[in-house]
């Protein structure tokens, strides 16, 4: 797409459509920590803002990374990790992003209950220290205001985690005062494998799972296991809203940033009609 303007509505990001002078463009530059072995959250964030950019052309998503070490997803590696958030988030600090989220859902999780708000206070804090005045937002805390938005008290989850650390994502969802009915773990401890799963196969592991009491579905507690081309069959299959980690990330980050949380085809928590924090 063809655009102009001044160099200074450029450094801003503003920018005129050619021909449509009246209609800007936005670019909305989003900065995020991942694991070094992550490959999912850069997939699937871009590709749900270009599915709205389909809808909303005037709105465009820059993303910049900062990387954390982590190959396998044990306590240990998980916890040397963390350890690293300091630097990456001095590092995003530098390209002044509009937002920043740090994607490692389990990784936070695993530390106890109530601890993305420690991590959002850390990164935050960094970004302070050096003149951003960006908010900040976890996958993890993402999750929980997405389960929130939606209504649900309820909720089934699917990870591809072993089952201990299922089981400290389960605790961590039931802290915050969601009861988790029922969950399925894929057991896949390599970091770099889950990114390789097949996310159309999630659309027969739901199956497994017991949703008689549930009123939504988590169908990826994970920001690695790619779940997005599925998101909208299993929710129409299941008659449940369908949300991931990598869904109510996108929802968390639209939020931040005053927008319409509007995603074509990513289930209900992205349907525009989930009222927002800034609905009051």
């Amino acid at each position: 797409m063809a655009v102009g303007g001044s160099p200074a509505a450029h450094e801003r990001g503003y920018l005129t459509r050619a021909g449509h002078p009246e209609d800007p463009v936005t670019d909305h530059r989003i900065g995020m920590i991942v694991p070094s072995s992550n490959l999912t959250m850069e997939t699937e964030l871009p590709r749900m803002m270009r599915q709205r950019e389909s809808l909303i052309p005037e709105d465009r998503f820059v993303f910049h990374s900062s990387r954390m070490r982590m190959r396998h997803v044990t306590p240990e590696q998980l916890r040397a990790m963390n350890a690293q958030t300091g630097r990456a988030a001095l590092e995003l600090a530098d390209a002044r992003p509009d937002v920043v989220v740090t994607a490692c859902l389990v990784a936070i999780m695993a530390q106890g209950p109530g601890y993305h708000c420690t991590a959002e206070d850390e990164i935050t804090g960094v970004l302070r220290a050096e003149g951003s005045k960006a908010p900040v937002a976890s996958s993890a805390g993402a999750l929980l205001d997405g389960i929130r938005a939606l209504g649900a008290r309820r909720v089934a989850i699917v990870t591809p985690y072993m089952k201990p650390l299922t089981r400290l994502v389960a605790d961590y969802i039931e802290d915050a005062g969601v009861e988790v009915v029922d969950a399925l773990s894929l057991e896949v401890a390599d970091n770099l494998a889950v990114a390789h799963l097949d996310p159309a196969d999630l659309r027969e592991h739901w199956r497994r799972l017991d949703l008689s009491r549930a009123d939504a579905l988590v169908l990826s507690a994970c920001v690695q296991m790619p779940s997005l081309p599925s998101i909208q069959p299993v929710e129409e299959a299941s008659g449940l809203p369908v949300l991931s980690a990598a869904t109510a990330t996108a929802y968390r980050i639209l939020t931040e940033l005053g927008l319409p949380t509007v995603v074509p085809g990513a289930g209900s928590l992205l349907n525009g009609q989930v009222r927002t924090p800034a609905d009051g």
